[in-house]
């Protein structure tokens, strides 16, 4: 375990924008076609030197980033042997806990950034590693830049989400819970590893009694690739609602389904409701 220490004194936010933080950013004056070329123009160190952080790179045992900081001034380490797209989100992740948690002695492990516990409807508030996460993609996927680019697309899909991951830079993970904290998409992201359920994002046009299973059901698409090393399914699945959700209504509904992997022998499912008659609350 590693611990970082953060001390109070700071109010500004990502959303806070001001001129020097469009030097980062880019300025909000650019027509449509330019917010591609400006999601990958967003440089974490240089937003971690403005807010008065330090990124240092070493290897490190048992966690993958940390924080340690006095006053304004912090420096943050992040192990070396991560991919270039895993330290920049643990850069952002470990700026939201310099903004959120300052003054506060915390344990941060590895397993910790960029993922989620459960649904973030309810535990965002009073979780500092989902108020770190989402200070990150405020961050790494900001919504003026996001949005235009998400609003382009008809429907929520893997290929699609992919493709906005590698144009900001970020975890197929990360975007997908940002694309559907829009509210525009019928769909849920659904983690499982071995042992049940890790936990799951489901926007508020979802209905709660949409709440899915802890287990894994073999007519799922996502149980082989957990449990007998499967491929990765190239296309989307359509299955029964009830290989998923656990309620008297499911049998009557399909889904669209499509898991991909997740380090630590996890798996992440996209789950579409194409039925607008399971949005009816």
């Amino acid at each position: 375990m590693a611990f970082w220490r953060i001390w109070p004194n700071w109010n500004r936010t990502p959303k806070q924008e001001t001129t020097s933080d469009r030097s980062c950013f880019g300025s909000r004056n650019h027509t449509p076609g330019t917010w591609r070329n400006r999601a990958s123009e967003i440089d974490v160190e240089v937003v971690a030197r403005y807010l008065g952080a330090k990124v240092k790179y070493r290897p490190l045992k048992s966690c993958e980033a940390r924080i340690v900081g006095h006053a304004d001034r912090a420096i943050i380490t992040v192990d070396t042997r991560a991919t270039d797209r895993r330290k920049r989100f643990s850069v952002a992740h470990e700026l939201g806990h310099w903004h959120h948690h300052r003054g506060q002695c915390l344990i941060c492990r590895s397993t910790d950034i960029d993922k989620p516990t459960s649904d973030d409807r309810r535990e965002r508030g009073s979780n500092p590693e989902l108020q770190a996460d989402a200070y990150a993609a405020d961050l790494l996927l900001p919504g003026y830049i996001f949005r235009p680019l998400v609003s382009d697309l008809d429907r929520i899909t893997l290929t699609g989400i992919r493709e906005l991951a590698t144009l900001f830079d970020a975890s197929i993970t990360a975007t997908a819970i940002r694309a559907l904290s829009t509210n525009r998409f019928p769909a849920l992201l659904v983690c499982h590893g071995q042992d049940g359920r890790k936990w799951f994002r489901r926007p508020p046009v979802v209905p709660d009694r949409w709440f899915p299973r802890a287990d894994l059901q073999p007519e799922s698409a996502a149980f082989p690739l957990l449990f007998k090393n499967g491929i990765e399914p190239k296309q989307p699945k359509r299955v029964k609602a009830s290989a998923w959700f656990d309620t008297y209504a499911a049998d009557r509904f399909t889904l669209i389904e499509q898991p991909f992997g997740l380090p630590n022998s996890q798996v992440a499912t996209l789950l579409v409701l194409d039925d607008v008659a399971m949005l009816s609350q």
